[in-house]
């Protein structure tokens, strides 16, 4: 009987979340704005304050870095503390965009939801620095082998930065295979049993993924993307196969 009782108040509550008028959810949105908002700045704040360590941190691979156009530095040094502000502000951005949304999720979508945004902040920050620590160096040192005797590189802070950007985000989302694949199995799009099925197409799916994205030609980067991707779709499999069903 108290079950029965309890189940109905939860179900009630539900309703009740769900049960906002326009202008609730407008106030909502603006206030997740906000805070949203106001966290970057705190973020970017921080970030500003640590800028020279976190710029002695992404530049340790160069040996020198110069600057073509009088502003250029100052536009790069705030680009970083920009998105090391990002970066450091996400966790609390994405708790809010998760409380906005939350009225419209059942329990077991929130419960799924709040173990999902934090794995893949984590794995995306794995996926960063597993790049720049493994990836990267072996990248910057291939491209600048090509230098020989007359030849040296002169290298701005804009175009390696840029190459920094593109060589380490890609392996942030591709260590997020796990909780997309995880979220389709949960809207039952997909199953671990037609997973296993093409795990020999995704072998070659991920070599050929990882020679677009890395720049360089040499097989070694670029089996560092395709075996941890293929890893991460095998972990995915077990994680649908044992984990969701529990």
């Amino acid at each position: 009987m108290m079950l029965s009782r309890q189940n109905n108040s939860l179900v009630e509550d539900e309703s009740l979340d769900k049960d906002m008028t326009l202008t609730e959810h407008l106030r909502d949105l603006r206030r997740c704005l906000l805070k949203s908002i106001a966290a970057l700045v705190v973020g970017t704040g921080i970030s500003v304050y640590f800028l020279q360590n976190i710029m002695d941190v992404l530049t340790s691979a160069a040996k020198e870095l110069y600057y073509m156009r009088p502003a250029e530095a100052f536009m790069i040094y705030m680009k970083v503390a920009l998105l090391s502000g990002l970066i450091l502000s996400s966790p609390f951005i994405l708790y809010e965009l998760y409380a906005f949304v939350r009225p419209a999720l059942t329990r077991r979508e929130r419960r799924f939801t709040l173990i999902c945004i934090p794995l893949s902040l984590a794995l995306f920050i794995a996926g960063l620095l597993f790049s720049y620590n493994f990836v990267f160096p072996r990248g910057l040192e291939f491209f600048l082998g090509f230098a020989a005797g007359k030849v040296n590189p002169l290298i701005s802070m804009e175009s390696y930065l840029d190459f920094l950007l593109m060589l380490v985000v890609p392996f942030g989302y591709a260590f997020n295979v796990p909780v997309i694949l995880t979220l389709l199995a949960y809207l039952r799009i997909i199953s671990s049993r037609l997973l296993m099925k093409y795990q020999r197409h995704v072998i070659l799916v991920a070599f050929i993924i990882a020679g677009v994205i890395t720049p360089t030609p040499d097989v070694i980067t670029q089996t560092l993307l395709a075996v941890p991707m293929i890893l991460l779709y095998e972990v995915s499999i077990v994680i649908i196969r044992y984990g969701l069903r529990r």
